[in-house]
């Protein structure tokens, strides 16, 4: 799938649900809650509030993308992790193929873009793999056909925790150079991922969203959960627990996405001022042509990080 026809299939998916969402009878009333103009900072640990939080879904079924089948790409293999609180579900991933080093070596956890996986997403991945690093890409519960009932930015972080085990266990990986990145919905996961674990040496996250009060006002067809309890919202939001970061951080989205410059520098400024090695940056384009030029320099912050 080239940029130009993602960024189209993204304008057509929004378009989509904001149809079906008028369709739906769900049991509240979108957009009833408030936007705070700059949500509140929490100090408590994101990954201990996580285990203590069981987001409320009020209408439970799987994620809102079309999908296509996850037959393995050209040059991955599909292979499978468990997540879920007793490990119920699995769930598919792909693995770039790679032939075991005498030395292990770096791997990239890359979060898609949407809430589907496909070939188009995987076909970015190849400067990684250039890098010379083993790359996977994880479906999440409810995409693709999949088990587990979409929760909107929250159970999801599980799911991309659980892969993150997986890979760390990969015959030839060096775990202690796990880095996580992801695009769009995978950039705001792998914000609220790199706040809930030490497993990453460093995060990447492109053009994610860190405040769900934000994305939910615009996107609230994708509200699965009660929108009348503010701490929903609350542990959505990468802003809310911005000294939570638990590796260093580099937030980069497209000179076009303007809607996203006050957001990324409040969080940087929040992180900053707990001792987080945090770098905002943008790229010239927007929410999709901007994106090979932000993964190679997600690369070149990668290797800096670990020189």
């Amino acid at each position: 799938m080239t940029t130009d026809k993602y960024d189209t299939f993204l304008r057509q998916r929004r378009l989509l649900l904001a149809g079906m969402a008028g369709a739906l009878i769900l049991p509240r009333v979108a957009n009833a809650f408030d936007v705070p103009a700059e949500p509140r900072l929490i100090s408590r640990d994101y990954a201990k509030v996580r285990n203590r939080f069981r987001t409320r879904l009020l209408q439970k079924g799987p994620a809102p993308d079309k999908y296509e089948p996850l037959d393995a790409p050209s040059g991955a293999d599909k292979i499978f992790y468990r997540s879920g609180y007793g490990g119920e579900l699995e769930l598919v991933a792909w693995v770039s193929k790679y032939k075991r080093e005498r030395k292990p070596q770096p791997a990239v956890l890359f979060l898609h873009g949407g809430n589907a996986m496909g070939v188009g997403h995987w076909n970015l991945m190849g400067p990684y793999v250039d890098a010379g690093c083993i790359v996977m890409m994880p479906s999440l519960r409810g995409e693709n056909g999949q088990m587990g009932n979409f929760s909107g930015f929250y159970d999801e972080v599980d799911d991309v925790l659980a892969a993150a085990e997986r890979l760390a266990h990969l015959p030839g990986v060096d775990s202690s150079r796990l880095f996580i990145a992801g695009h769009s919905i995978g950039g705001t996961l792998a914000m609220l991922a790199a706040m809930s674990s030490h497993k990453f040496r460093a995060a990447a996250p492109i053009s994610g969203n860190p405040d769900a009060f934000r994305f939910f006002n615009r996107y609230p067809q994708d509200i699965r959960f009660d929108d009348q309890n503010k701490h929903e919202f609350e542990v959505r939001s990468a802003l809310c627990y911005a000294q939570s970061f638990k590796c260093p951080v580099r937030v980069v989205h497209g000179t076009d996405e303007a809607h996203f410059n006050d957001r990324a520098g409040l969080l940087a400024s929040r992180a900053r001022s707990a001792g987080v090695r945090i770098e905002t940056d943008t790229v010239t384009g927007n929410h999709t042509s901007a994106l090979p030029d932000e993964i190679k320099q997600s690369i070149r912050f990668f290797h800096g990080v670990t020189a």
